[in-house]
């Protein structure tokens, strides 16, 4: 499809509704890496920048899943997850960019748009990889706002905005929809990498072994759900700030330490959250990593940019499930 996006000259009655008549866009960039909304930096005629957020099916590369919107899983994308998520982590503490303005009227933009700060220092990725040290103040902020994350419960699993208006029912606990959700994965995946599928059956005993080693609870915290170094921003004081919230949720923790603890690897210390119970570890562990070979496969059958990219998460991923099955 030929993706249309936004122009300058579209921005100028949006900054205006803003920040008033002083201020209009001189320059817009759409930033890299967005495969389910745009961001967009809009710089300002006064030397100041915003950032731009555009929910609309131009910006979305992700192909149709026919996700139920009561899987906690479904597709996570929208102003009404933004806000919703936005609202509890603010309440909690917890640094997101400020909301500046947010549009859902389609007298500005035809997709739902929001202006944000735009926070200048950097991904805590690009800060670990420069200056190690000079991070370990931004990880432990960001430990102790996953502490109070995981502290703040609900008897209900989903998304926060669903949870909040009563619309995400769930007959399955966190286990349970990881394991239906991991098998459709296997098979998924299955189908497009030729290296998974002399071990399929094997892979598939093991997630179904590590799920029936999870015993029930009955109460979930709040987690980010995707929560990788790229995923925080650094302010001018050093604080960790949260994107891409529209994903938050209720649900195990150990779901959103398993990934964490993957993507920040020897960093990863200062978050550890205490009481995490090993069994869905393990099970979420091997999850998270048939998640990331399934999706980038799929995305990468579309025309999203960083086909190369994705291709290797999921190479990497491949190894990882090969190994843990004793198949590779």
């Amino acid at each position: 499809m030929e993706r249309r996006f936004v122009e300058r000259e579209q921005m100028a009655a949006l900054v205006r509704a803003a920040f008033g008549a002083a201020r209009r866009p001189v320059d817009v960039v759409r930033l890299t890496g967005g495969s389910k909304k745009g961001v967009y930096r809009l710089t300002l005629d006064d030397g100041g920048s915003v950032i731009l957020y555009v929910w609309g099916a131009d910006e979305n590369y992700w192909p149709e899943g026919g996700d139920d919107v009561a899987d906690p899983f479904a597709d996570a994308s929208g102003a009404d997850l933004f806000e919703a998520s936005r609202a509890r982590f603010d309440a909690l503490g917890v640094r997101t960019p400020r909301l500046y303005l947010m549009d859902r009227s389609g007298s500005h933009h035809p997709a739902d748009v929001a202006l944000v700060e735009d926070v200048r220092g950097g991904t805590l990725e690009a800060l670990l990889a420069r200056d190690p040290q000079g991070a370990e103040a931004t990880l432990q902020t960001l430990g102790a706002a996953l502490r109070a994350m995981a502290r703040h419960r609900s008897p209900h699993l989903g998304k926060v905005a669903l949870v909040a208006n009563g619309t995400a029912p769930q007959d399955r606990r966190p286990e349970q929809v990881v394991l239906d959700r991991a098998l459709r994965h296997l098979a998924s995946a299955a189908e497009r990498a030729e290296r998974l599928r002399p071990s399929r059956s094997r892979i598939e005993d093991l997630v179904r072994e590590r799920a029936a080693a999870v015993r029930p609870r009955e109460e979930y915290g709040l987690i980010h759900g995707e929560l990788g170094p790229d995923h925080i921003l650094v302010d001018g004081r050093g604080r960790p700030v949260l994107i891409d919230i529209e994903g938050a949720m209720f649900f195990d923790v150990e779901w959103e330490h398993a990934f964490t603890g993957m993507r920040f690897g020897s960093a990863y210390a200062p978050l550890r959250q205490p009481g995490l119970d090993p069994a869905r570890l393990d099970l979420y562990r091997l999850a998270h990593s048939l998640a990331l070979i399934e999706g980038p496969l799929r995305i990468a059958d579309g025309d999203f940019p960083g086909r190369e990219f994705m291709l290797g998460i999921a190479d990497w991923h491949i190894e990882q499930v090969l190994a843990a099955a004793g198949a590779r």
